[in-house]
């Protein structure tokens, strides 16, 4: 455990007022089988569960009855033939009381409790299942189909779960910023390793065994590619090529499973060209600016689009974009250049809560996602910001030869956009910077103490 027990039970407690009425169950991952029953994947805990218990042990479940303050830990004890095999391991009322639970009993127990509050009318309140076992279970204790599941989940509990951990304590930020000291070796290491001959997978594969040793595993799949302008590009056997850029999209988990996410894009030949550093310096500016406009009150949607408008004008001066800017970025145009969002929240999930429904996670009821638009609608963030929020600034100019073409045969915002300069770019590839921020009483900073060199000088070093 992560924290002390009464920690754990402070956030139960905080949990139970807000949702107010009725049966929360938490249910935490089992062991998942990679091709056959006995050889499983490494075991990773349901973050929501490890925040509100902060037990790592597979097959349990937590129920907390609101109105009379009663909470369950459940779980199987395991035997002595597990015991031969795994080693000996506390007991489901040892781990109870360590997190501050006081009744504890078999998972069999689960279907008494939620069949009993069901019988008198209560409501049961869980969160979107993502694994297919619970979403199984779930069908058994409630009766609701896994296809009905998602819109059956409390909307009470995941606003919530959302409100409690949107905002990060001091020791919350000291894991992340552990994290981020795993991920500034990573990315360090790729860029000494990246040089002509030597493959994307291999340098992939570095990275996941530093995140192994010095922490839990990558918080997601390491992007490691010279086709910077695939969004989640993985890494090939391919080697990498003299001329061309490497982009490298990674992060690591700590032991506790909080996670860190950067994004760094190197020269292979050791230098940029003039084409690259034009290009590169946009993304760059566009990063810092994100950097000195990110505050608490501060609309990470007006941070979104002020960040598109100086890349438009910026892309104006080469000759790429053309027209007015504002008028540009009302129609989407720079969405050829940047159709993802500017960065999104992140904790004990890279993605944090996007399990939980992004529309909860990254906005509320002041600012609303905008889905009619290519670009505007994969934004995962818009909300204001808030002191404690853990935000990523990760804007990039990609130019992707599919989008080239089929912006250019419609016409699709031709008033602002040169497609003859246009093709020639297509081979460029993309470019992304990517940092972890701490939303401050003042401001913003950046997470991890040693910085992940981003600036032209400090990359060619």
């Amino acid at each position: 455990m992560l924290f002390d027990r009464e920690t754990y039970i402070q956030r139960r407690a905080v949990l139970r007022q807000a949702v107010g009425s009725g049966l929360i169950l938490l249910t935490g991952n089992n062991d998942s089988p990679a091709n056959y029953p006995s050889n499983v994947y490494s075991f990773r805990q349901d973050s929501t569960f490890l925040y509100y218990l902060g037990l790592h042990r597979e097959g349990l479940a937590a129920v907390i009855d609101v109105e009379e303050g009663e909470e369950w830990l459940l779980g199987d004890d395991i035997d002595i033939d597990d015991i031969v095999w795994f080693g000996q391991v506390d007991s489901v009322a040892d781990m109870a009381a360590q997190t501050g639970v006081a009744k504890s009993g078999p998972m069999k127990e689960l279907t008494r409790l939620v069949t009993r509050a069901l019988e008198q009318g209560r409501t049961v309140h869980f969160l979107p299942p993502y694994r297919h076992d619970w979403m199984i279970r779930l069908m058994d204790l409630t009766g609701i189909h896994p296809s009905q599941q998602r819109d059956a989940a409390s909307l009470t509990l995941i606003k919530a779960v959302v409100a409690q951990r949107s905002v990060k304590s001091e020791g919350e930020i000291a894991e992340i910023e552990r994290a981020c000291a795993i991920g500034y070796e990573m990315h360090t290491t790729a860029m000494r390793l990246c040089k002509p001959g030597v493959t994307e997978q291999y340098i992939g594969g570095v990275l996941s065994g530093i995140a192994s040793g010095r922490g839990c595993m990558v918080s997601f799949p390491s992007i490691v590619t010279m086709h910077g302008e695939i969004m989640h590009g993985n890494p090939s056997p391919r080697a990498l090529e003299s001329g061309r850029l490497m982009l490298c999209d990674a992060g690591a988990e700590t032991n506790e499973n909080y996670c860190s996410d950067n994004t760094r894009t190197t020269p292979i030949s050791g230098r940029f060209t003039q084409r690259q550093r034009e290009i590169y310096s946009i993304v760059e500016d566009c990063h810092d600016l994100a950097l000195s406009l990110a505050r608490p009150g501060m609309k990470w949607w007006d941070v979104h689009f002020d960040v598109c408008r100086l890349m438009v004008d910026r892309l104006k001066e080469l000759g790429l974009m053309k027209g007015d800017t504002e008028e540009a970025v009302q129609a989407g145009a720079h969405a050829m250049f940047m159709p993802h969002g500017l960065g999104h929240m992140m904790g004990m999930d890279v993605h944090d809560m996007e399990g939980l429904g992004q529309i909860y996670v990254g906005f509320d009821d002041e600012v609303r996602p905008r889905l009619d638009q290519f670009g505007t609608n994969c934004l995962r963030m818009g909300r204001r910001l808030q002191e404690g929020f853990v935000v990523t600034d990760e804007p990039g100019i990609y130019f992707i030869p599919a989008l080239i073409d089929e912006w250019k045969a419609t016409g699709h915002c031709a008033e602002f956009l040169n497609f003859p300069l246009l093709e020639t770019y297509k081979d460029f590839g993309g470019i992304r910077i990517e940092d972890d921020l701490l939303i401050t009483r003042e401001g913003c900073r950046f997470l991890g103490e040693q910085r992940i060199p981003y600036h032209i000088k400090d990359i060619e070093k």
